[in-house]
């Protein structure tokens, strides 16, 4: 199945302006990321002058973490960059890829921080900022209006099932999207100046036995935590951006509902493709760890010593001090999202139903 960019562009055009009744601001968004394409695009080659190092750079041993929204995969992303074990794309550099652009905007980030989209993110889900380290995901988007974003903000408005669009097992982008990882990882080690790639890619979930083909010796920390808490806990973090964009829960019901079934649908689409890959030995199990939420709560220091022997990193004592520091931290933590499950037009007997492997294969 191919879907030109052009299509891409017209069809959330069509659905976003028939959703909200307004038409200017959604087609002047693909085209200012077509524009931002064009200029990344010509400051990307200038890398290969002004940065040479980057054509031949390898992507060794790449520490990629995996799993759904809201499972944890933030927080250890986070965790493991700022004690440096490797380096992670910051979300302006998802956004403006090039090392050169990104040495000359760097001093602006300041400014442009005033009119990120981050605005629109809810600080107590997920506390976000250009600066922030964040989910390569999001480069898909910025790159070639396409990916899981563009299905988790756009296309689900449509009274179509164009889930398709982004299905792996329909429409495979494979070769394309880990190429471009790739090519922006090599950026992103040159300008922190590190060797070893941390990325959070959730969407990996839905194609780990392809991502495992092209990075062979890369290893994968796939996140799990009760479907009862991350399902809710993603669609509220999604639809806490979308109310503060566009007032989503003064929209009328059934514009809310089909968005939030379609969204959790995808939700649980992704836990399950990562469970059959699992479960029908697709995925070369040697090279990925599974990481529970609850654990990782409960027993911090004694699971961060199994994920650093998994990644061949030898600690030092004064990373080992913060380790045991964090450990209380998070046995003390209570977290304060509460979320209603009929908000969402759920139930506990729905998530655990249609979840049912999840629970045998990983939370058993």
């Amino acid at each position: 199945m191919k879907i030109s960019v052009i299509k891409r562009i017209l069809k959330v055009y069509f659905i976003m302006g028939r959703t909200f009744s307004t038409w200017i601001p959604f087609i002047v968004l693909p085209l200012l990321l077509l524009l931002l394409r064009c200029i990344v695009g010509f400051f990307m080659i200038l890398d290969n002058i002004f940065f040479p190092s980057i054509i031949n750079q390898k992507i060794k041993s790449p520490i990629t973490i995996v799993g759904n929204p809201r499972s944890g995969t933030t927080f250890l992303h986070r965790y493991l960059i700022k004690n440096n074990i490797g380096a992670g794309s910051q979300l302006w550099q998802l956004i403006y890829t090039s090392v050169t652009l990104q040495k000359m905007i760097k001093p602006l980030l300041p400014i442009l921080e005033r009119f990120s989209p981050t605005k629109y993110h809810s600080t107590d889900a997920h506390k976000t900022s250009l600066i922030s380290i964040e989910t390569d995901d999001a480069s898909m988007l910025f790159r070639f209006f396409d990916g899981f974003f563009l299905y988790g903000f756009f296309l689900t408005w449509s009274k179509d099932d164009l889930f398709d669009w982004v299905d792996p097992k329909k429409r495979d982008n494979s070769i394309r999207d880990f190429n471009w990882f790739e090519s922006m990882w090599k950026r992103t080690l040159t300008f922190h100046n590190s060797d070893r790639m941390i990325a959070k890619l959730f969407s990996v979930s839905a194609n780990a036995p392809a991502y495992q083909s092209k990075f062979k010796d890369g290893k994968i920390l796939y996140m799990v935590r009760d479907p009862l808490s991350v399902i809710p806990s993603g669609l509220s973090l999604v639809t806490g951006v979308l109310d503060k964009s566009f007032n989503f829960w003064s929209m009328p019901i059934d514009s809310r509902q089909r968005f939030i079934e379609k969204l959790y649908r995808a939700l649980i689409e992704l836990l399950l493709r990562f469970e059959d890959d699992w479960s029908n030995d697709r995925i070369d199990k040697s090279r990925v760890m599974i990481v529970r939420f609850d654990r990782m709560m409960s027993d911090f220091d004694g699971l961060m010593n199994e994920i650093l022997d998994f990644i061949d990193y030898e600690p030092s004592e004064d990373f080992l001090s913060n380790i045991n520091k964090t450990a209380d931290e998070q046995k003390n933590f209570k977290s304060g999202h509460k979320y209603d499950l009929k908000k969402f037009g759920l139930t506990e007997e729905r998530i655990k139903a249609d979840c049912s492997v999840i629970y045998t294969t990983f939370l058993n």
